[in-house]
């Protein structure tokens, strides 16, 4: 089989119990027959147009050879490096595609502006801008994040004298803003499927474009994947989707959060892509699936909290030893295509046990309104309600800052934690500078005593930002900006990535604190100095 599950203790009986109605509700083959009526008829509209992921390794094949025939193009001028802007769905799964399959493909989801100069300057092992091509993908074609980067890279291309047309190639849906400005400027455009949302799209143009570029296999991609199909479309108590579905949706009191560990596995990085499809798909309506990603030694798989059910990532899931230490959880393992297609039915079988329309995402658009009033608006930062050793603070209650010290903050933070709440740690800064700030994740749940996610802003607002504001009211919000010198230019746009990525910051944590979530808002202005003191603060 390409997909094996196996399971022990509660989740077993759990399983048990749901399956016989998952496979006589024959939802597995409606989902196959692009039935929009499963998920009840508020939902029927959206989901009408959103079923195309069903049939994408079929659509997608012809791609392989024109993905194939334009890496050799670019190779033979002298193009090295690849690099990919996008957000959320169509970042996650190449960026999966392409670690998993060893080739190298630099993935800028960020704002921030040492990130960004980071993907144009390029380095001396990958090749510089002269050796590189740039992906722009977007499914609406109006993203600003994208629409930002592929401004910087052309006005660079220009620069040192290359036709951007030449070296940017873009993946979006058929007639947006960017398909039509792409063809008018020349530029080799890839149409999507128009049918599949952006959290389904991994084995369209949005996944395979990027990767294939890169040097991933990606027929063996849709290999793996083709050889799930049937099993997934069968009503059968084996179908592993169903499996999975009642073990992640399934029990009363049914477990709200989902921790994913990855242990061994050749996969690289699949809970980040499985958090945006998990949270954004059914984080709505007051309900939902929190996605945690963890470590094989995290807090929460030491001694996992009542309400959060283990999934491990292992390359065979039915090692006895495997199930002998890991009694309780969920053990996984499975080709990379098999793991999207199984994933994707199981996530779209969920929404329609908890109710709601696994294919909208209503609460998005609400950070990016908020974030285009701040950019127009230009208002006054307000001033922190404290600054300690030169970490500013600032929150959406004051309360919060009564200690007047930052491990007094993060304490009157944790306190805010309902029993069945969680903590979401955001970082709006570069990543490349400061990738030790993931570590703050395992601190806070320690101290806390609850799940901690933790998210890079903005790349986050495009995958559990949707939970956040739409899933249930029980989470706390820390909020980690930087001050730096370093800034770029956004050509033709009265704002810089700098002051994007503040706004984005900043609108976020005022439709957070609208929603009444607790939100706390540190920035490091000296960041290299001042991480030691937010870890000691956390601790």
């Amino acid at each position: 089989m390409s997909f094996e599950i196996h399971l022990s203790g509660p989740v077993q009986d759990v399983v048990a119990q749901t399956l016989p109605g998952l496979a006589s509700s024959l939802v597995a083959s409606g989902i196959t027959a692009q039935d929009a009526a499963l998920w009840g008829a508020a939902a029927e509209a959206e989901a009408a147009r959103r079923l195309g992921w069903v049939d994408a390794v079929t659509v997608s094949r012809p791609l392989v050879s024109e993905i194939e025939t334009l890496r050799d193009v670019l190779r033979a001028d002298g193009v090295t490096r690849i690099v990919l802007a996008g957000m959320g769905g169509s970042s996650l799964a190449p960026e999966v595609i392409a670690a998993t399959s060893g080739v190298p493909l630099v993935v800028l989801d960020s704002t921030a502006p040492g990130q960004v100069l980071a993907a144009l300057d390029g380095d001396a092992e990958a090749g510089g801008l002269a050796q590189t091509a740039l992906v722009v993908a977007s499914k609406s074609g109006s993203t600003v994040e994208t629409d930002s980067a592929k401004r910087a890279f052309e006005a660079a291309f220009r620069d040192l004298g290359i036709d951007p047309a030449g070296r940017i190639v873009v993946v979006t849906d058929p007639g947006s803003p960017l398909d039509v400005s792409a063809r008018a400027d020349g530029y080799t455009v890839f149409n999507a499927d128009p049918t599949v949302g952006g959290r389904y799209s991994a084995l369209t143009a949005f996944g395979l474009v990027p990767a294939g570029l890169a040097g991933a296999d990606i027929g063996e991609l849709l290999d793996e994947a083709e050889a799930t199909l049937l099993e997934v479309s069968i009503d059968d108590p084996r179908n592993p989707a169903l499996v999975l579905a009642a073990a992640i949706a399934g029990g009363e009191p049914r477990k709200d959060k989902l921790g994913l560990v990855s242990d061994g596995t050749h996969i690289q990085g699949l809970p980040d892509w499985i958090e945006q499809l998990i949270a954004e798909s059914t984080g709505k309506d007051g309900t939902g699936i929190l996605p945690v990603v963890l470590l094989p030694v995290s807090p929460e798989v030491e001694n996992p909290p009542a309400d959060l059910q283990i999934v491990r990532f292992v390359d065979n899931a039915h090692h006895d030893h495997l199930f002998e230490r890991h009694h309780g959880e969920v053990l996984i393992a499975g080709s990379l295509g098999a793991q999207f297609i199984v994933w994707k039915y199981a996530t779209a079988i969920a929404g329609r046990m908890l109710g709601i329309d696994p294919f909208d995402q209503p609460d998005v658009e609400s950070a990016k309104e908020a974030t285009r009033g701040l950019l127009d608006a230009r208002p006054e930062q307000a001033a922190p309600a404290f600054t300690a050793a030169g970490v500013e603070v600032r929150v959406s209650d004051p309360e919060l800052a009564a200690s007047g010290t930052v491990a007094g903050v993060l304490d009157a933070l944790w306190a805010r934690v309902p029993d069945d709440g969680y903590v979401a740690i955001q970082a709006y800064v570069n990543r490349l500078e400061l990738p030790q700030l993931e570590g703050l994740r395992e601190l806070a749940a320690a101290d806390s005593g609850r799940p901690a996610t933790f998210g890079w802003g903005p790349r986050f607002l495009h995958s559990t930002g949707q939970f956040h504001k739409g899933g249930p009211a029980t989470g706390v919000f820390l909020q980690i900006l930087e001050q730096t010198d370093v800034d770029v230019e956004i050509p033709g746009r009265p704002f810089t990535f700098g002051e994007l990525i503040a706004a984005q910051a900043a609108g976020d944590a005022s439709v957070l604190a609208a929603h009444g979530r607790p939100v706390v808002t540190i920035t490091l202005t000296d960041p290299q100095a001042e991480v030691l003191t937010l870890f000691e603060a956390a601790q």
